[in-house]
């Protein structure tokens, strides 16, 4: 058996009766359409007609194939020539029905499989699976199966990558540091009343104390990295519409983790009247019923860098105007975290410095570099906190073609981990990614010369940046350095006071 095999019956419906020209339908299926169904595929393979029948106005047809020639390119092909020939008898084909269709290739029964579009049934036997499609001739020409197929290799590739979701490995460590603190400076900021959990899930409203923190890190970035290195501000949106993400690629897997955007269908008050009159009534917000008045157009902010890309989409940049760099800081990411919520580094709302540069491969590169050599000037001067320095190469590049460039360390990502003494664990606050020309690609950005665009990205998490240093020196700043007590000052804000 080959090592994939596809089946499909299929009706043609004609606006003429089929049993005149039967015997010219028979020479046709014998020779014309036996070439037809061979044509780009090597000896022995390509589709067969294993049987077919003419009933009145009706044509059905049985065809099996190999990868060479799919059966649904078989069926477009055959369905463009007997046009022509039923054409002669002034009948054409008005519809045609996919009574099935399955595909059969080979499988690693450990690899586990859920639900698939178009896929009704989904069987496993003897090494090999088994796809009972749902389709229509609609969706054979959007070349529905092919797409699928893809699917199933990239969860082939996910489940093969070394078994993990991503590749680690160690570039640099600090060494220790003098810590003077071993509690949970999340436990500790709220009996202070430093912060409080907002009304939101994952969401904290931040006192002035830990807000000054914030500002000193800003400070603390645009002096020592964001000035130097020439980056100019910009204001990145922060809702973002599905076509931002189908051209970044996170439209192929982001659904689990995003605050989803809706619009309501309709502004008309009467429209939404029986669902104020069930609060008015009731007090409680009927949730269901809004459900089914509103759609969606897409989520908050996840990845901030994505809807910047707008702003040049479709553009021809002059090589002379790299490198560009610039960042956004003007509002909050939001990522659903499920059940993995804790404290303040890991939430549904966060704030986040990004940072953004575009330049030629080698430009890129060669910033991504110096980035990291200006983080660690801050991480080992200024807050004197223990970290370290890992390449991770997320699996998602073997898919993308970018495996190779990814073991050279051309592309792919540099994360900082910062040890937590209260809890022993590493915990990922910083990163410099490399992300090659993903992005130009992806919004259709292209240099004058028709040299290759690239880009990197680097987030900055206010929140994540505040857990490592508070865990590792406490909340008092006599304990912090005097290059960072320079940003903060030596005491901080108390405003509030409660009887």
């Amino acid at each position: 058996m080959p090592d994939i095999l596809f089946q499909l019956k299929a009706v043609l419906r004609c606006s003429g009766s089929l049993e005149p020209i039967k015997q010219e339908l028979d020479v046709f299926v014998r020779e014309p359409a036996r070439t037809l169904l061979k044509r780009g595929a090597p000896p022995g393979g390509g589709a067969v007609i294993e049987a077919w029948d003419v009933a009145g106005n009706t044509l059905e047809l049985e065809l099996r194939s190999d990868r060479f020639v799919r059966v649904h390119d078989a069926l477009l092909r055959l369905k463009n020539e007997l046009s022509r020939l039923l054409a002669r008898h002034r009948i054409g084909i008005r519809d045609i029905e996919i009574k099935s269709y399955e595909i059969s290739l080979e499988w690693d029964a450990s690899i586990k499989l859920g639900r698939l579009p178009f896929v009704r049934e989904l069987k496993q036997d003897g090494g090999r699976l088994i796809l009972v499609l749902d389709v229509d001739y609609a969706t054979l020409e959007r070349r529905i199966p092919d797409r699928l197929l893809k699917l199933l290799e990239e969860k082939k590739e996910a489940a093969s990558w070394k078994g993990k979701s991503e590749h680690w490995e160690l570039l640099f460590e600090s060494g220790s540091k003098p810590r003077g603190f071993d509690k949970d400076p999340t436990e500790e900021m709220v009996k202070r009343g430093w912060i409080v959990h907002a009304a939101g899930r994952g969401q904290w409203i931040y006192g002035p104390q830990l807000t000054r923190i914030f500002r000193a890190f800003e400070r603390i970035l645009i002096e020592e990295v964001l000035k130097p290195l020439g980056y100019e501000e910009m204001i990145f949106p922060k809702f973002v519409p599905w076509a931002v993400w189908k051209r970044s690629g996170h439209a192929k897997g982001i659904y689990p983790e995003i605050y989803y955007v809706c619009t309501p269908k309709t502004r008309d008050p009467g429209y939404w009247e029986d669902v104020m009159d069930y609060y008015k009534i009731t007090n409680e917000v009927p949730v269901e019923m809004i459900k089914e008045r509103i759609e969606p157009v897409g989520g908050m902010c996840y990845a901030q860098c994505p809807p910047f890309w707008v702003f040049i989409q479709g553009r021809t940049l002059p090589d002379e105007i790299l490198p560009i760099r610039v960042f956004d800081r003007s509002g909050t990411s939001h990522r659903y975290e499920s059940g993995g919520l804790h404290g303040i580094e890991r939430l549904d709302e966060f704030h986040r410095v990004e940072i953004v540069w575009i330049g030629t491969k080698e430009q890129v590169i060669e910033h991504a570099e110096e980035l990291r050599m200006r983080y660690r000037r801050i991480f080992d001067r200024i807050l004197d906190i223990e970290w370290r320095e890992a390449w991770v190469t997320p699996w998602f590049m073997a898919q993308e073609g970018k495996a190779g460039l990814a073991e050279l360390k051309e592309v792919g990502t540099v994360d900082f981990e910062a040890i937590l003494p209260y809890s022993g664990k590493w915990l990922e606050f910083q990163n410099v990614s490399i992300n090659g020309d993903k992005y130009p690609k992806g919004f259709s950005v292209k240099l004058q010369s028709g040299e290759d665009l690239w880009s990197g990205c680097s987030g900055v998490g206010l929140e994540r940046w505040a857990a490592v240093l508070l865990a590792q020196k406490g909340l008092e700043p006599g304990r912090w350095t005097d290059a960072f007590r320079r940003f903060t000052g030596d005491r901080l804000p108390e405003v509030f006071r409660f009887l």
